[in-house]
């Protein structure tokens, strides 16, 4: 900072500092009026020091942190202002919407809740309560308190757009009405147009989603999701250039980095490494100042085969981070090179201790060593159960008719392990079908059953920590699979027949897999058409490592398995196969939104 900066911010200071706190509020507002946002944050913060018992300048402090980006500062002038006028839901509002900012959702509930009663009139109040809810996976309570604020505002614009998203979200009819409702508040809305695109497709218009999902990506080259939904639709058409909108928006928009990287991970997703480094290296060379596409041609050459191209390009690596770590981890691991990997996990981890990538990929390396350690993290009695839901009689043919009519009008998404069939969208316990809700519940009584045989609590081990923590569902999903898939020339696996590639569901602790149907090729004991593989490590990894448990489907019943153990299925080729998937979570991470 010039000489003379820092005395003007100086004289700042020390004038904010001897002036009342309605002058100081003054001119924090004169500062505005002049697009002087240091200025007035930097008197703000002055005669918050002069007058800390001003709940009014603390308020004013907290709307300036937030408008700077500075969620943290922004928390604590709000939540002094809230300490000190208790009772003024303005505040409140102020610090929940910090709280959201910071994606600590959970406080921000705890901060409106006091403020229920007079929030209740309050159109904004609603709209901010609902937003934390369906962050917190409770799209019943967020349908709740936006249509309270749209009872009392119906033109309210951001209540219109949250409750058509959880109209989409939970499969309600009136979603595209709801949607068009919403649109005709805020027309220029490009999330809005996108939303109403998935509300077409919900009901069955492809045509009409894809008409908009073009005009989209046409008119805003750089908006990602509606390339990636476009992409997804032509995936679901057959299109083998499916990627397309990514290439032409990229032409448009040539000095936009963030196309390539959407591009190379929408290749990378479906098996297509070999692409996903061409498209890297391309945007290496388009994009010089942006080291993150040499680590993405690295790491995505390494999952094509390619080595040693891999490994010139981490040698000369500028980038030093955690997800350079990672991925250099699993670039040794292909060349058996534990040691090395070992180095390099100790650093991811130590960036985040309970990173599930990173403890995947530490458990192979330590079955590639043979280190002690690997039974103790994946091969304790217990952690690994295949367990008969506890259901009434007849739940699961009322459930599986449901699934069926959903999946009659899904496609196979992107970005997912699925290698042919269907998966529904969303998440499915966020649905209003009361069969759903049964479904939901009975899993939870079998996951207190797996819990109750489970190893004593560890608090080094990254699901044994979790021992004696109440647990929760975060995401749902139902794949079916019909066997129709036919060979292609991706990587890994490419024989004919559906199949999970090999994964890891990094944001949660439990994996899991109920059978609901079960095709009779799987009794068959010696081709294990469709078994569940746990442990055997993805393809790109090259490794000859065995499962370390194989599991025969059984209808009516759960697969349950830590996050951090790699898992898919081997392909088959007749009739139908349906399962319903989840993560679960701890609730003290989802408390954390």
């Amino acid at each position: 900072m010039a000489a003379h900066a820092l005395i003007e911010s100086a004289s700042i200071v020390t004038t904010a500092s001897s002036l009342s706190p309605r002058d100081a509020l003054a001119k924090i507002g004169a500062s505005m009026q002049r697009g002087d946002l240091n200025g007035a944050r930097a008197v703000a913060e002055a005669a918050r020091r002069a007058h800390p018992r001003e709940a009014a300048l603390a308020d004013a402090a907290g709307d300036l942190a937030l408008k700077s980006g500075d969620a943290t500062a922004a928390i604590a002038h709000f939540g002094a202002a809230c300490q000190l006028a208790p009772h003024i839901v303005d505040y409140a509002l102020n610090q929940a919407i910090a709280l959201q900012r910071a994606e600590r959702h959970a406080e921000a509930i705890a901060v409106l809740e006091p403020h229920e009663q007079a929030g209740a009139a309050m159109p904004r109040y609603g709209s901010v309560r609902a937003l934390s809810a369906r962050a917190l996976g409770e799209p019943g309570e967020a349908a709740r308190w936006y249509d309270a604020t749209l009872k009392r505002d119906p033109g309210h614009a951001r209540a219109l757009h949250g409750r058509a998203r959880i109209a989409l979200e939970r499969g309600e009819s009136d979603a595209l009405a709801r949607y068009d409702r919403a649109l005709s508040v805020n027309r220029g809305d490009a999330e809005l147009w996108l939303g109403k695109a998935q509300a077409l497709e919900a009901v069955g218009d492809l045509p009409g989603a894809q008409v908009i999902a073009e005009q989209l990506c046409a008119q805003a080259p750089g908006y990602i999701a509606a390339l990636e939904y476009l992409s997804g639709l032509k995936l679901a058409a057959g299109d083998p250039d499916f990627t397309a909108p990514f290439k032409t928006a990229a032409a448009k928009a040539p000095t936009d980095p963030n196309i390539a990287a959407a591009h190379i991970e929408t290749l990378a997703g479906l098996d297509y490494a070999s692409k996903a480094a061409q498209v890297a290296a391309e945007a290496r060379r388009r994009f010089p100042d942006e080291p993150h596409f040499a680590l993405l041609e690295a790491i995505h050459a390494g999952s094509a085969g390619e080595w040693d191209r891999a490994e010139a390009i981490f040698t000369a690596l500028s980038i030093d981070t955690p997800l350079r770590a990672l991925h250099e981890a699993r670039h040794a691991i292909r060349a058996h090179d534990t040691a090395r990997a070992e180095r390099m996990l100790d650093r991811a981890l130590a960036a985040d201790p309970w990173d599930i990538s990173a403890w995947a990929l530490r458990g192979i390396a330590w079955r590639l060593s043979g280190d002690e350690r690997a039974q103790w993290l994946h091969e304790q009695a217990g952690l690994v159960q295949l367990r008969e839901l506890i259901a009434r009689d007849g739940l699961l043919e009322e459930a599986i008719a449901a699934l069926r009519a959903l999946h009659a009008q899904s496609a196979m998404p992107l970005g997912q392990s699925l290698r042919g069939g269907t998966q529904t969208r969303g998440i499915l316990f966020h649905r209003t079908e009361p069969i759903l809700a049964e479904l939901h519940d009975a899993i939870r009584a079998t996951l207190e059953a797996y819990r109750a045989d489970q190893p004593p609590l560890d608090p080094a081990h990254p699901l044994l920590r979790h021992r004696e923590t109440p647990w929760r569902l975060k995401g749902s999903w139902s794949v079916r699979l019909s066997g129709n898939r036919q060979a292609t020339g991706a990587p890994g696996r490419g024989e004919a027949g559906d199949y999970h590639t090999s994964h890891i569901h990094p944001q949660g602790i439990l994996s899991s897999a109920l059978y609901l149907v079960v095709p009779p090729e799987s009794a068959n004991e010696e081709r294990r058409c469709g078994w569940l593989e746990i442990g055997r490590p993805p393809p790109d990894l090259g490794l000859e490592l065995e499962p370390i448990r194989t599991i025969r489907p059984k209808r009516a019943h759960l697969a349950l398995f830590p996050s951090s153990l790699y898992h898919g299925t081997t392909p088959f080729k007749a009739e139908e196969r349906m399962t319903v998937a989840f993560d679960v979570i701890a609730d003290d991470a989802a408390a954390r939104g």
